[in-house]
């Protein structure tokens, strides 16, 4: 597995861990309630510190991991690896821009801040989620 790749897969389990703790939070700290009551900025912001944290934590890791049996191959990077990060930037930016569109109608309609920012949130992580899908299918079976 190349550099490039392994920091992705890095991101992305980082990404759907922190999705799934905000969720699980947010969710308890409803306790059955209305969503909208429920403090979530300090949460949001947590999880987004933690998946970066988390992200970063994971690829050292796995980089020094991978450095022990190829020193070599640590840290390069190539034309494809440039190449697959353009394809995945251009496809995950086609869901922010769906994000950004529901935002704006949220706007639109005056939702409450917690459903604006979510949609912007989760935007934000699907966004990543599927370039990053993309990206390795396009490791894994090549760009077309």
């Amino acid at each position: 597995m190349v550099y490039e790749e392994r920091n992705l897969w890095s991101s992305l389990i980082a990404t759907f861990i922190a999705m799934t703790a905000y969720v699980v939070v947010v969710l308890q700290q409803a306790g059955g309630g209305p969503l909208t009551e429920v403090d979530w900025v300090p949460i949001m912001l947590w999880t987004i510190g933690g998946s970066i944290v988390g992200a970063i934590v994971l690829s050292i890791v796995w980089g020094m991991l991978a450095g022990l049996k190829n020193p070599d191959e640590v840290g390069k990077s190539d034309q494809r690896d440039r190449d697959i990060s353009h394809m995945s930037t251009r496809v995950g930016q086609a869901f922010m821009v769906i994000a950004g569109l529901g935002v704006l109608v949220l706007c639109a309609f005056e939702a409450d801040w917690f459903w604006i920012a979510n949609t912007m949130f989760f935007g934000f992580a699907v966004s990543f989620a599927v370039g990053g899908i993309a990206s390795v299918i396009a490791y894994r079976r090549g760009l077309v």
